[in-house]
């Protein structure tokens, strides 16, 4: 059985690499030198200018846009900063537990006290 499993381990792998051989084959045959004249090179530009100036007037809506509600995030944002810092302010301080803690704290600042070790079983 071990055999058998090597074998169409072999066989996968050559199926891989055939597949992949013939799609890099295919994709080389596809790609093909496009020589564009000084003329079609100029237009393109001119093209692409008019693009980019047309669309600015969106591109800067967009970031009145953004920087508004940037501003609004932040406003938002020390709001809440100043609503915890206040809940805070308000509330009453914690009572600390003392059931044990205390016993703990002695414990460790007292260094002539041993340390404690558990049992093995």
């Amino acid at each position: 059985m071990p055999g058998f499993f090597l074998f169409k381990q072999f066989e996968f792998k050559l199926l891989l690499y055939i597949c992949l051989n013939y799609n890099l084959f295919i994709m080389e045959n596809q790609q093909e030198e496009t020589v564009f004249t000084q003329q079609e090179v100029d237009a393109k530009k001119d093209e692409m200018l008019k693009f980019y100036t047309e669309s600015l007037t969106y591109l800067e809506a967009q970031l009145k846009y953004e920087t508004t509600l940037m501003t609004i995030d932040e406003v938002r944002f020390k709001r809440a900063q100043y609503q915890v810092q206040y809940a805070m302010m308000m509330a009453p301080p914690e009572e600390e537990e003392t059931d044990g803690l205390e016993n703990e704290a002695v414990e460790r600042i007292n260094p002539e006290t041993p340390l404690r070790k558990l049992k093995k079983q």
